[in-house]
């Protein structure tokens, strides 16, 4: 069996994502690994031509791409989030692909655990994809969230052969027809830090992201990006001291942190919306079930995957 790796990126050192740790989580799994560059306004295909050559081990596959930001009908709902990802899963050539995005690395303790899940799915027909828990850390590396705001679980790689395509802004996949993906979890967990970056990186890619989603950024005297203060951090219901270890390869970024935000000492934010995020979570604390989770998916062999995993 044959894995080949994909992603993409565009102003990775720009808007501060770890891009380069993520690749490096990737390397030791995949045999190849393609990766879609658009062309943007830093040195991050600089960066990636150089780890190429010193760290790729000849398994990269990098080429540019020129994201149609004046076209209106991309700048909708993610939309070109997607098609970039798809391009560079067209250029895969192995059996099983595995995706990830610049901000999500794996842990190299979970390497053979992946491979062996991946094995695993090859044998059974039925299967076209492979599902990894999330850890989402917020505002520090030290923190992270854990509450129904924050999706838990999502399809990380699929079969070739199913053809099956990166949809609206690249979260998730579904097969040619429409259908939703038929999976089995993975029991390995995908390490995403989005929203870990320097405020003046996370207010960046946050202005630029929305234009993605909406259209034209708002008029800077407005003095907010469309989806308003979302990029400020903030202490909210749901984050927690995280007490795990982080994937090696972010051992360096997270000793060179240029900032500080700290959870105890920030004021709780509170709306009367969160009632129901609390109710519902408490409900899943206590029976083990999320209720009225959408699920991007259809999850086949939940009790092998559980067996697997063992306790959350």
């Amino acid at each position: 069996m044959k894995l080949s790796g994909f992603t993409l990126v565009r102003n990775g050192v720009k808007f501060d994502y770890p891009f380069l740790e993520s690749l490096r989580s990737l390397l030791p799994i995949v045999d190849e690994l393609v990766v879609n560059v658009g062309r943007g306004d830093d040195d991050t295909w600089q960066r990636l031509r150089r780890f190429d050559r010193e760290e790729g081990g000849g398994k990269l596959v990098l080429f540019e791409s020129t994201w149609p930001l004046d076209d209106p009908e991309q700048r909708r709902g993610g939309r070109i989030l997607s098609d970039q990802t798809n391009m560079a899963l067209d250029r895969c050539d192995g059996d099983w692909c595995l995706y990830l995005q610049a901000d999500e690395v794996l842990h190299e303790s979970e390497a053979s655990l992946i491979r062996a899940s991946l094995e695993y799915a090859h044998s059974r027909p039925e299967v076209d994809g492979l599902l990894f828990d999330y850890r989402h850390f917020y505002g520090s590396f030290d923190v992270i969230q854990e509450t129904r705001s924050a999706y838990r679980r999502e399809i990380r790689a699929i079969r070739r052969q199913s053809g099956a395509r990166s949809i609206g802004d690249a979260q998730s996949f579904r097969l040619p027809n429409g259908a939703k993906v038929a999976v089995i979890r993975s029991g390995a967990r995908v390490y995403h830090y989005g929203w870990v970056r320097t405020p003046e990186a996370m207010r960046a890619k946050t202005t630029f992201m929305d234009t993605l989603y909406h259209g034209e950024s708002p008029p800077a005297a407005a003095g907010q990006p469309h989806t308003g203060d979302n990029c400020r951090y903030k202490k909210f219901f749901g984050l927690k001291p995280f007490e795990g270890t982080h994937p090696s390869v972010m051992r360096e970024r997270i000793a060179s942190k240029g900032w500080r935000w700290n959870l105890e000492e920030s004021p709780l934010e509170w709306r009367w919306q969160d009632s129901k995020k609390i109710i519902l979570d408490w409900v899943e604390f206590v029976t083990g079930y999320r209720l009225f989770e959408y699920r991007s998916y259809r999850l086949i062999d939940e009790r092998r995957s559980s067996r697997k995993e063992g306790k959350e």
